[in-house]
Formats: structure tokens, C-alpha cells, sequence
């Protein structure tokens, strides 16, 4: 599978998903849960499914494999390359993936990660080469609802987290 590179210069709002959430976690909770793959294989993708992190080597250049499991059993494996990593504050990656048989998905993805007084904001963009990708990714792979579900999750991720912590590991 050919992958299509995106130019982010141009202006890209006919052609991009963007989702935004505040999470009652310090940033570098938030970032730790976002780019340690034994937390996102606990919370990353939309409700029902599980994530197996094959590989996640968060620096630029790093290659990033998972596999969804969906809860009907259906296999979507990806592949990123990361192109920017700034901790605690950024990443950025060329995601290629889909589920086995069905069309690809490419894209490139930004998560930026800003305190909000003493939660964190993250701010996903999702950037595809065309407005007739975003619309078949939307829906084939229901990424509008998924990228909501999945951020739902590491937000009870992070509140179970974040809470153990500050019971002394209690529960």
C-alpha cells in the first residue's frame, strides 16, 4: 500500500478531524499515558475494543505498530512513523492502517498537550490527503464517534490513575 503524504501548509479544514478534551490529570500523566505502550494498550481505541502494542519507539523516526481488536472480532492493524516529538507538549505521526480487507486509512495525526490550570488540554488533529478520504474514514471506520470514545477512555484511564496515585496507591 502506497502512502500519500499530506501537506499540512496548505489549509486543511475541509479535510481534517479535530477533537479536544480537558482531563483532570497533570500533563505529564497525561502525555506518560499517551506514549508508555503498556497504558495505551489499556485505554487506546474506542469502547469494546482491545490494543496489543507491538512496537512504540517515541522519537522522531520511531515506528509505532499496534493492532485494534474490535469486540466482532474484526483486526485493524496500524502503522505510524513519528515525525515530531516534543515531550509533554507534542506529537506528530503519519498513521497508515485499516482493518484487514477494507480500505486504508492514512492520515497524519497531531495531539498537542497544554495545562489548563492544573488539568490538561489535548487537542488531536487528524489531517487526510483528501476531503473524500476524511468522509470514506468517517464512514468506513466511524472515526468521529471512535476518536470521542477512545479519548472518553483515557479519561477514565487517567481519573483511575490519577486517583490511586493520590490515595497512596489505594482504592
Amino acid at each position: 500500500m502506497a502512502e500519500k503524504r499530506v501537506d499540512v501548509s496548505e489549509s486543511t479544514v475541509d479535510r481534517e478531524l479535530v477533537f479536544m478534551r480537558v482531563f483532570d490529570a497533570p500533563r505529564r500523566m497525561v502525555w506518560e499515558a499517551w506514549t508508555d505502550p503498556k497504558q495505551v494498550s489499556l485505554w487506546w481505541g474506542p469502547k469494546g475494543f482491545t490494543t496489543t502494542v507491538q512496537e512504540m519507539d517515541v522519537r522522531p523516526g520511531g515506528v509505532w505498530k499496534l493492532v485494534m481488536h474490535g469486540p466482532d472480532g474484526t483486526v485493524y492493524p496500524n502503522k505510524s512513523m513519528f515525525t515530531e516529538v516534543v515531550p509533554h507538549e507534542r506529537l506528530r505521526y503519519r498513521l497508515s492502517g485499516g482493518k484487514r480487507g477494507g480500505p486504508a486509512a492514512q492520515f497524519e495525526m497531531t495531539a498537542t498537550f497544554e495545562d489548563d490550570g492544573d488539568k490538561t488540554r489535548i487537542t488531536m488533529r487528524m489531517v487526510f490527503a483528501s476531503a473524500e478520504a476524511r468522509d470514506e474514514n468517517v464512514r468506513v471506520y466511524g472515526s468521529i464517534e471512535g476518536g470521542k470514545q477512545t479519548l472518553e477512555r483515557l479519561a477514565e484511564h487517567l481519573s483511575a490513575r490519577f486517583s490511586a496515585k493520590t490515595n497512596g496507591g489505594m482504592r
